[in-house]
């Protein structure tokens, strides 16, 4: 997008925020980096240079606007629909990876040299991995510094830098500003409850909540997940503890309301919060692809800016996944709940009714099949699943390689298409997983005037591609969804 360069003025000039994220303008004059909406009045086109982030902005000596501040604006698109290198270096960077375990547990996670994949972010983004790591700090010191009463130091801790004197001197860099400073010019806010913080996370509009918040609410964990007084609100298992999370739709962000246990994983909450309602997309460029289709368009007009619900943790949607094989939501919600109360981690909510974190696969392990109300066959797909979670056999995260990990799900026993289907769509986050067996899809289908059978479906879905996870989305809607019935 960067290297559009013509492309890239006419956004700046219209001020068009559904570039946000996508790219960013440098302004040689001012040495100021801006969003493409920037309220100020746009440079000349000769004064604009672009680069494909914020940090390569800052590694090149720009430094943030104090308008239009563009290391808050959307993540960028791209590094959810792809499952490049580069694309899987940048969703493990956002969870944290390299401040934890530095840019060789970085590789080592992608099975690859440090070098190469140094090599790689540069050449596409302008920036390696610290660099993209340090400009993440950058922001979570600025989120901190802004909305919470703690001392400096502890937030130079917090956001992951190594010393006081670092945090100073990056947040002086990018910012222009010290961290005294940026504190100052925060408007004042009510005193949150110790470990809270109030948060607005952006997106790109249009965004639909209804099948968005409806989904995680109708399927939602009871003493992990719950609706309550207009949030969507669930517990976390996190790098250095836990947290829980409280989201709610607004027009123009989501409310995100966070209790950690500790700080310093405010910005992997984030990075998950934005995963799991996904944030990050575009959907501009979803809707007007899927708009295209005469059977689909009423559907996206009626209703644009859908969503796909995604989770916070990949293997707990792959076990809840199979515990709602051919069970209706009611029950697969009870089979989750059961384990929840007997392996889960307990947690304190004082602000509601959340009671344990999810079990880890691990905890699953020790399970006895015995013990589990379901059929023979269904506890052998269990107990293989969680087995290889629990080992490192099967192993999925954001940086999965969406291929390699279907086809290690489809090589277990009782994982059939739609499980394995779902599982790519909500906890890998590919766009273009399609389920063309669903009862429901197959339902909507046949209303519509689409092809009825699932071979036929998936050959006029073609056209949708790479979006049909969205295009689930919308048929979905015209059924009475959440699923009644789940296939394997």
């Amino acid at each position: 997008m960067h290297l559009d360069r013509e492309h890239c003025v006419r956004a700046v000039q219209s001020k068009d925020a559904r570039f946000d994220g996508w790219f960013f303008t440098a302004v040689l004059t001012t040495r100021i980096y801006c969003r493409p909406s920037c309220p100020v009045v746009p440079p000349k086109p000769e004064n604009m240079t672009f680069y494909p982030s914020a940090a390569a902005c800052q590694q090149a000596g720009f430094r943030a606007c104090k308008r239009c501040r563009p290391d808050t604006s959307p993540g960028s698109p791209e590094w959810n629909q792809r499952a490049d290198l580069v694309a899987r270096a940048m969703r493990l960077i956002a969870d944290g990876v390299v401040d934890r375990e530095g840019v060789p547990g970085l590789a080592a996670r992608l099975g690859y040299s440090p070098r190469q994949v140094e090599r790689q972010l540069l050449a596409e983004l302008g920036a390696g991995p610290l660099a993209v790591a340090r400009a993440q700090r950058a922001q979570t010191a600025r989120l901190l510094i802004e909305t919470t009463a703690l001392p400096m130091a502890e937030i130079a801790f917090a956001a992951g830098f190594s010393s006081i004197r670092t945090f100073n001197d990056t947040v002086r860099e990018v910012f222009a500003l010290a961290p005294s400073e940026l504190r100052a010019r925060a408007p004042k806010k009510a005193a949150s409850a110790p470990g809270a913080l109030t948060l607005r996370l952006p997106f790109r509009a249009p965004l639909n909540p209804d099948n968005l918040f409806g989904h995680l609410a109708a399927t939602a964990v009871p003493g992990v997940e719950e609706w309550r007084d207009g949030a969507y609100r669930r517990t976390l298992r996190l790098p250095y503890g836990h947290g829980i999370v409280g989201l709610t739709p607004k027009p123009d962000h989501i409310a995100c309301r966070l209790t950690l246990s500790d700080l310093r994983d405010l910005p992997v909450a984030i990075s998950r919060c934005r995963r799991m309602l996904d944030l990050d997309a575009d959907p501009v460029a979803v809707d007007d692809q899927l708009r295209a289709d005469p059977f689909l368009a009423p559907l996206v007009d009626k209703a644009p800016g859908r969503r796909v619900p995604r989770t916070v943790d990949e293997a707990e949607f792959a076990v809840r996944a199979v515990l709602g094989q051919q069970v209706s939501t009611a029950a697969a919600r009870t089979h989750a709940a059961r384990l929840v109360t007997a392996h889960g981690t307990p947690v304190d909510d004082p602000e509601g009714g959340l009671t344990h974190l999810f079990p880890t696969p691990e905890a699953l392990a020790q399970v006895s099949p015995d013990s589990l109300a379901m059929p023979r066959t269904r506890r052998t797909t269990f107990t293989t699943l969680v087995d290889q979670l629990a080992d490192g056999t099967l192993h999925l995260g954001v940086e999965s390689d969406w291929a390699e990990a279907r086809a290690k799900l489809l090589a277990l026993p009782g994982f059939g298409p739609w499980t394995v289907d779902v599982i790519a769509m909500r906890a890998l986050g590919d766009p273009d997983a399609f389920l063309p067996t669903d009862l429901g899809i197959r339902r909507a289908a046949q209303e519509l005037g689409l092809p009825g059978t699932p071979a036929a479906l998936t050959a006029r879905a073609a056209a949708w591609r790479p979006w049909r996870a969205y295009a689930v989305q919308y048929l979905w809607a015209t059924d009475s969804h959440p699923i009644n019935f789940l296939p394997v």
